[in-house]
């Protein structure tokens, strides 16, 4: 008997490397993995469903998942995980010196509802009281015109989502001052060339994340792993063998980080950092399973649904296939 033949697209990073150049094997899986960023997986995800497993946008999945309509089930091997106290980005010249100084402006966003964006709204609902309805949202593309939401979203009437001028990017109006701030996964051009009035809103984004941890417990949770879920009602075993082959990929890739003989990435005080960042968070720093992130998964569906995107507020078991619940003990 063969093994079951999947197509699988998730990004290229140190945690997936192990599965992608076959040291990690999927029990009963014949992989055709596809290497993309997360715009081009996510887009061709929910628009077409074209993939068997991939890696997926939480808030998206979480969107589809609260509609009944979701093509995948989700599997919690969270690929990609960021404390976004980075992605926030300021004009210099419109009076903002905190967080707080954000309600009443027109902050650019790629989309709505995108995973990054629901993270930084809730930091700044949370942290400094600057409420979702208090902003005027100006949704359109970073670098390029006319990116749209990649799934259809009604909001409630307190939202203020605009679209961006179908000629304008969200990097032209920030260096021309259309838009006062921008939010986002990636930052604006405009700042990685040192425009002068563009700046991080954090100075130090750093110890403002280290000390949200602190005070949360929360690594925030950008993608999850899913599978179709034809396939994992058809193969009931599937999503398990997936959980477990995801964690030994990280497992191996974190090894190799934990061997100072030769550093893995092209970094200086990758040791230091990883010592830092098991210091504040312990040895597991990036857990996949339900268990050891249930806060965090609990504290991202409240803001999903309290930001007017979920239908409902969706229970954490909703969102996985059962048997990626629990596990064997030896």
């Amino acid at each position: 008997m063969s093994d079951l033949r999947l197509s699988i697209a998730i990004g290229d990073y140190d945690r997936n490397r192990p599965l992608l150049d076959g040291a990690v094997q999927i029990d009963g899986v014949d992989p055709v993995f596809m290497k993309l960023v997360p715009e081009e997986i996510f887009f061709r995800a929910f628009r077409h469903a074209e993939f068997d497993v991939c890696e997926a946008s939480l808030s998206s999945f979480t969107l589809k998942t609260a509609r009944g309509d979701s093509p995948y089930v989700g599997v919690p091997a969270f690929l990609s995980r960021a404390f976004r106290h980075t992605g926030i980005f300021i004009r210099t010249d419109r009076g903002i010196a905190r967080p707080e100084d954000l309600s009443g402006k027109r902050i650019g966003c790629p989309e709505y509802q995108l995973t990054a964006c629901v993270w930084i709204r809730a930091i700044l609902e949370n942290d400094y009281g600057v409420k979702p309805s208090e902003v005027t949202w100006v949704r359109g593309g970073l670098e390029q015109p006319g990116r749209a939401e990649k799934i259809s979203i009604e909001l409630p009437p307190e939202i203020t989502v605009e679209p961006a001028p179908a000629d304008r990017s969200l990097n032209e109006m920030l260096m021309a001052g259309e838009i006062d701030a921008y939010i986002g996964p990636r930052s604006p051009p405009a700042f990685d060339a040192g425009h002068p009035k563009i700046a991080r809103l954090f100075p130090d984004p750093t110890a403002a994340a280290s000390d949200y941890y602190r005070r949360t417990r929360i690594f925030p949770i950008m993608h999850v792993l899913c599978v179709r879920r034809s396939i994992a009602e058809a193969q009931p075993w599937l999503p398990a063998a997936l959980l477990k082959a995801f964690e030994q990929s990280k497992a191996a890739a974190l090894a190799k980080l934990s061997d100072t003989s030769a550093t893995k990435i092209t970094l200086p005080f990758v040791e230091e950092q990883l010592q830092a960042a098991r210091t504040l968070m312990g040895q597991d720093f990036w857990s996949y399973g339900v268990g050891p992130n249930r806060h965090a998964l609990e504290a991202f569906l409240e803001a999903h649904h309290s930001q007017g995107l979920s239908s409902r507020r969706l229970a954490v078991e909703e969102l996985f296939h059962s048997s990626t619940l629990e596990a064997f003990k030896i």
